[in-house]
């Protein structure tokens, strides 16, 4: 079956993580599925997403310009569910990105989001139908 199994995300500081990420993962409809000391996982539509520290970090930022991944990318409901999201998101440690250009950074037919967590790890809230 094709699609992802799930994701896992290493992080520097877990509390700013589970705090950042379990918000935004929440308000997407993933729920938490178990939590230990190093880390906690959420799931969604048969696939999780996990966020775990590790002491083989080789650093403690996040360089989304360097190879590797640039951000992730969540179905995020409806246009107006997209907005509440966005609107909530700074309260919640997320700096929204390209605002001057929101909801078509991405195009004219592309609803969505962008958001960058304070561990430098940016996320796209993509609306249905995008």
């Amino acid at each position: 079956m094709p699609g992802f199994h799930h994701v896992e995300l290493w992080v520097a500081d877990l509390s700013e993580a589970r705090l950042e990420w379990g918000w935004l993962l929440a308000q997407l409809g993933f729920e938490r599925d178990s939590s230990w000391s190093e880390g906690e996982s959420w799931s969604a539509g048969g696939a999780y997403f996990t966020l775990t520290t590790s002491p083989n970090l080789s650093r403690a930022a996040h360089d989304r310009r360097a190879p590797g991944v640039n951000h992730l990318a969540f179905h995020g409901g409806t246009r107006t569910r997209v907005d509440a999201i966005m609107a909530a998101a700074p309260a919640q440690g997320w700096t929204p990105l390209y605002h001057d250009r929101y909801p078509h950074a991405g195009g004219p037919d592309h609803y969505a989001g962008w958001l960058e967590n304070s561990a430098g790890a940016k996320a796209e809230i993509v609306a249905d139908g995008s």
